[in-house]
């Protein structure tokens, strides 16, 4: 009969330890896949109600009487901001829906080879403006040309679509689970797709713009003479409205 020391149990304590590492560090390494989650639903509005770049047309109206051709000088202010415009953001032809009516079709000719004058000075090549024939639709109120060309914008929507009651039901899975309901957030990224003025800014930054040199050149000449770089402004103490606190 073989007698064991307490040394040789702890031997074999430490042994087992050790296999019980190994295995605990072999079994971490078998992990070749994703860390799973399970099914949690995502609750990001912006998933549900994403900001979508796309292309729309962004058009104007010019009214033309039956009894004089030409434009109004508000008029020719409209097409001289449609045109400046479509420097900045056009992506494709202006195309000028033209009347062609026996009682207003020599007034919106005229009109249109003014707008079409206006558009060339505000920077539009004239290969860039196309003219089409369109049927006058109305019933006593004025006809209008019809300027318009595509540009870049940001849409998202549409929102009020209430796909599931907002209190508990049998089919509600979601009160019970205490999500935001769908429209959650809807307005909100429809206004700020309506707001942004370049839809690029949504997907990259702009390039950094080159800094004002004069003022940097104030600010270093005042730290080599080791003068306070920063700036005074004498009014700035008049423009309060109480003196409370002094």
């Amino acid at each position: 009969m073989t007698s064991h020391t307490p040394l040789d149990r702890s031997h074999r304590w430490r042994l087992v330890g050790a296999l019980l590492g190994l295995s605990c560090a072999l079994a971490a390494c078998n992990q070749t896949g994703d860390l799973v989650t399970g099914g949690i639903p995502s609750n990001d509005y912006r998933q549900r109600h994403p900001i979508a770049v796309t292309e729309a047309n962004r058009s104007i109206v010019v009214f033309v009487g039956h009894a004089r051709g030409g434009l109004s000088a508000p008029q020719r202010a409209d097409v001289m901001g449609l045109a400046q415009s479509w420097v900045r953001e056009g992506t494709g032809a202006i195309v000028a829906d033209v009347p062609a009516d026996p009682t207003y079709g020599r007034a919106a000719a005229s009109s249109y080879r003014e707008i079409r004058s206006v558009l060339m000075a505000g920077g539009v090549p004239a290969r860039a403006i196309t003219e089409r024939p369109a049927q006058a639709e109305y019933s006593g109120a004025l006809p209008t040309i019809k300027l318009s060309y595509p540009k870049i914008t940001a849409v998202a929507g549409p929102c009020g679509l209430w796909p599931e009651d907002l209190g508990p039901n049998l089919d509600n899975s979601g009160y019970n689970e205490n999500r935001p309901y769908h429209n959650f957030g809807c307005a909100t990224q429809r206004n700020l797709a309506a707001m942004v003025d370049n839809p690029a800014d949504l997907e990259q930054p702009r390039p950094e713009g080159p800094a004002y040199a004069p003022r940097r050149n104030i600010a270093f000449d005042k730290y080599r003479k080791g003068v306070a770089t920063t700036t005074t402004y004498p009014e700035a103490e008049k423009a309060k409205l109480s003196d409370t606190g002094k």
